[in-house]
C-alpha cells in the first residue's frame, strides 16, 4: 500500500442468496456490491454517492466486516501497524481492530439502546476496548466527549427518548469517537434529521475531523451534502462504481451519464445560480437480482449503444484522478 493510505478496497463483492419455492431452495442471489475498488488516504473524506438500493450501506458494513464479502479484500492499516485484510478475519480476529473503525448510523432513533442511559451507551465501547480504565476515568471521558459534540455533562444521566433527533445523533457521534478511531464510516448521518439541524451536524463532523485527525467514509444520497463535506467521491449504480474523482472536479465536469443526471436534479440554491440542463431518466432501476447484461445503466442511459449490452465497461481515467465507466461519454 502507498504510505499515506489508510484503507484500500479491492474488487469487493457482497452477494445475498435468495430462497424460494416449497422447499426454500436457493433460486438466485442479489449482487448488492459487485466488484468495487477504492482507496482512502489518511485525513480525507471520501464520499459514496448513489440512489437508495445501490449498495452504499452494504459497502460500509462490509468494510466493518458486519456482512461477509463473497470475495475481494479490505486492507486497513491500524496505527503503528501493517495492513490487515479485514475481509479475511473472523469475528474474534476483528475485535482488536474495531476500536480503530467506528460507524455513525443513519437513524439516531434506532441506533441507541433505549434501555440504557447515555453514560452507559458511551461507556460500553470503553469497557470493551479499554478494560483498564476505572469507572471514574470512563465518566470523565464521557463528559469530555459530550462537551466536544455540544452537549452538557448532565446529558450523561439521560436516556435516548429524552433527546431530539439532532441531540441523539450527537450522542451517536460521541460514542463513535470514544475509542479514538482512525476511520469513521458515516452512513447518511444527517438524512433522518430536519434540514435546520443537518448543517449543524455536518459542521460538527468537519470540526471533529480536523481536531481528531479522522479519516471518513461518508455515505450519502444527498449530493449537496457530499459537495460540502467530501474531498473525493465515488458514484455508485446497481452495486458498481461508475465514476470517481475529486469532488470539485466531478461536480464541475461529470463524465458518466448517470452522474450528469444526478447532478441535473439538484435544486438551485438561489435564483441567480446557473441552471444545469435537466436530464430525465426513463424506466425503472433494474433489480439487483436480475441485472441487465453489460453496463447496468444501459436500460436507462440516454446515450446507450448496442455494444453496451456485451460487456461491463471498466473504470478508465479520463483526467488526472478522475475516472468513469463509460467509453461513449464526452
Amino acid at each position: 500500500m502507498v504510505p499515506d493510505l489508510l484503507l484500500e478496497v479491492q474488487d469487493l463483492r457482497v452477494h445475498f442468496p435468495v430462497y424460494g419455492g416449497l422447499l426454500s431452495r436457493r433460486i438466485g442471489e442479489v449482487r448488492a456490491v459487485d466488484g468495487i475498488s477504492f482507496r482512502l488516504r489518511r485525513g480525507e473524506t471520501f464520499g459514496l454517492v448513489g440512489e437508495s438500493g445501490c449498495g452504499k450501506t452494504t459497502v460500509g458494513k462490509a468494510v466493518l466486516n458486519l456482512v461477509r464479502p463473497a470475495s475481494g479484500s479490505v486492507f486497513f492499516t491500524p496505527p503503528g501497524g501493517e495492513p490487515v485484510d479485514l475481509a479475511s478475519l473472523t469475528r474474534s480476529g476483528m475485535r482488536p481492530l474495531r476500536a480503530h473503525i467506528q460507524m455513525i448510523f443513519q437513524d439516531p432513533y434506532s441506533s441507541l439502546n433505549p434501555r440504557l442511559s447515555v453514560s452507559e451507551i458511551m461507556s460500553e465501547p470503553l469497557r470493551i476496548h479499554f478494560p483498564a480504565m476505572t469507572p471514574a476515568e470512563r465518566a470523565e471521558r464521557v463528559a469530555w466527549l459530550l462537551g466536544k459534540v455540544g452537549l452538557p455533562p448532565e446529558a450523561a444521566a439521560g436516556c435516548p427518548h429524552e433527546f431530539s433527533g439532532g441531540q441523539r445523533q450527537r450522542i451517536g457521534i460521541a460514542r463513535a469517537l470514544a475509542t479514538r478511531p482512525s476511520l469513521i464510516i458515516a452512513d447518511e448521518p444527517v438524512s433522518a434529521l430536519d434540514v435546520s439541524i443537518q448543517a449543524q451536524v455536518l459542521n460538527l463532523l468537519q470540526d471533529l475531523q480536523e481536531e481528531f485527525g479522522l479519516t471518513t467514509l461518508f455515505i450519502a444520497h444527498d449530493l449537496s451534502v457530499v459537495e460540502h463535506v467530501c474531498d473525493r467521491i465515488a458514484v455508485m449504480y446497481l452495486g458498481s462504481i461508475v465514476e470517481t474523482g475529486p469532488a470539485a472536479e466531478v461536480f464541475r465536469a461529470p463524465l458518466h451519464p448517470y452522474t450528469r443526471a444526478l447532478l441535473s436534479a439538484i435544486p438551485r440554491p438561489s435564483p441567480g445560480t446557473p441552471r444545469r440542463e435537466r436530464i430525465l431518466l426513463t424506466g425503472e432501476v433494474p433489480s439487483a437480482l436480475n441485472q441487465p447484461s453489460g453496463c447496468g445503466f444501459r436500460t436507462r442511459c440516454p446515450i446507450a449503444r448496442p455494444a453496451c449490452a456485451e460487456s461491463r465497461p471498466a473504470l478508465a481515467e479520463r483526467a488526472p484522478g478522475h475516472s468513469a465507466a463509460c467509453p461513449y461519454s464526452t
